[in-house]
């Protein structure tokens, strides 16, 4: 759920740890199945020996399961950092600032659309009871007990990277040679559907514009990255 941002005031989107783990699954598998899957079909272009297309692609997962985990912690650390300030810095404003937090916090909730003497009643209530939540809550959206976790965004990203590889590296390794390719690229197209409206369901949206946009992007990879490996396979050979 998106706040609505109150003026003069910097917020963060409130987002739960499974939503935020969900999210880094989601975009590891997506990741892991279309790059490894061009990567691939570009050296099976270029080449039909098992042995190079096998260890092109497990160099392809190790390093690409490692780099996602490493760019989904460094983000999500990044994002973990800036809640924290923002919480620290809420409560230096109720702690220097009181009253012009209260009357932010009226303010606030007149802009929801209570009436002046409604909204100052429930600002006096909130206050009251717990001031530090009310704030945050109503100005920034965030929830201390649910700040993203850096480390369980990463192990995410990296396992479905791993998950998703996993799937064109066994497609292309089982299949005979002339069939390698089609086969590969249909797999992956299906892994993709799926992968879509895994995403559309944990994002809230429309499942069909989530599928086609996974699609056509991954298909677009694999038909680039194969029209490379097969232009170096014919000039190296």
């Amino acid at each position: 759920m998106t706040v609505k941002p109150h003026a003069g005031e910097p917020h963060a989107a409130k987002s739960g740890g499974l939503l935020n783990w969900l999210r880094a699954g989601v975009l590891g598998a997506n990741d892991g199945i279309v790059s490894v899957a061009g990567i691939l079909i570009g050296v099976a272009a270029a080449t039909t020996d098992r042995s190079t297309i096998s260890t092109a692609g497990i160099a392809a997962i190790t390093a690409g399961a490692a780099s996602m985990a490493l760019g989904e912690y460094v983000s999500v650390s990044a994002q973990r950092d800036t809640e924290s300030a923002l919480l620290d810095k809420e409560r230096a404003e109720l702690q220097h600032q009181p009253d012009e937090e209260f009357a932010e916090l009226v303010d606030i909730y007149r802009d929801k659309g209570l009436s002046p003497d409604t909204a100052h009643q429930v600002a006096v209530e909130l206050t009251a009871h717990d001031a530090f939540a009310a704030h945050i809550d109503a100005e920034l959206g965030i929830d201390p007990d649910e700040l993203t976790n850096p480390v369980h965004a990463a192990l995410s990203s990296a396992i479905s990277f791993v998950t998703g590889a996993l799937l064109p590296l066994i497609a292309i390794l089982v299949l005979p040679a002339d069939l390698r390719i089609p086969g590969t690229f249909v797999a992956v197209c299906v892994a993709l559907v799926l992968t879509g409206w895994v995403g559309s369901r944990v994002g809230g949206t429309d499942i069909r514009p989530a599928i086609v946009r996974m699609v056509v992007g991954g298909a677009l990879a694999m038909a680039v990255t194969y029209l490379v490996g097969l232009i170096t396979g014919h000039a190296v050979g």
